[in-house]
């Protein structure tokens, strides 16, 4: 019995203390509303309030910029995507260095263009499809596409030669390229923490105005 009695006189202090805070909030804060309502100004205590919504109504969007940053970093840091890059980087090499090589697909272009045309001129040549002038301006003009496809292919061939040793270089140049990677990727991370420290100094810089804004008006 006399427990409860105690709780029951703590919990009525607690209530008149709670009661009278908020009597001398609203005292104190009464005339500077009455003084401002007359201008048409807005009050210390409506600008507080809109300073407290505009930061409710930014906290999700940098709870999310926080969340999106840590994302980020471990995506950046993540080991096994930068060896994800490296393989990928590898197996583009590989198939490339396939596609120029001296018996790969790109080396083989030229070789079937001319057979080609050589081909044409044989068959222009032998038949009988065509009158005697037709038959030798067809054949001066399929002459003259081997002399120029002769030309082009050599200079593909000498690209194709120049692109695969390139590639090769690069193939011996793998772990090198790693380190560069790892580089790129770390200063992709310093990125986001440069512009996250930006935005949590932003918020930090309303909250300030809030916590600025913590007390009777005159004080």
């Amino acid at each position: 019995m006399f427990g409860s009695f105690l709780r029951f006189r703590r919990n009525s202090v607690l209530t008149l203390l709670m009661a009278a805070v908020f009597a001398l909030t609203a005292s104190a804060y009464r005339p500077a509303v009455a003084e401002d309502r007359s201008g048409d100004a807005v009050t210390p205590v409506e600008d507080f309030s809109r300073q407290v919504e505009e930061f409710k109504k930014s906290y999700p969007e940098l709870n999310k910029k926080i969340e999106e940053s840590a994302k980020a970093i471990d995506g950046i840091s993540d080991i096994g995507k930068a060896r994800q890059e490296v393989e990928e980087l590898r197996g583009a090499v590989s198939g490339m260095l396939g596609a120029v090589s001296d018996n790969g697909a790109v080396a083989q272009l030229g070789a079937k263009a001319l057979a080609h045309a050589r081909k044409k001129v044989r068959e222009i040549e032998q038949g009988s499809r065509f009158k005697p002038e037709e038959r030798d301006f067809l054949a001066d003009q399929w002459r003259r596409l081997i002399v120029e496809t002769e030309r082009a292919t050599t200079d593909l061939d000498n690209a194709r030669r120049e692109f695969a040793e390139l590639l090769r270089v690069l193939q011996t140049r793998e772990d090198f390229i790693d380190e560069l990677m790892q580089i790129r990727r770390a200063n992709e991370a310093l990125n986001v923490i440069r512009q996250l420290t930006e935005d949590i100094r932003n918020a930090s810089g309303k909250l300030k105005n809030i916590i600025g804004g913590i007390k009777p008006p005159g004080v």
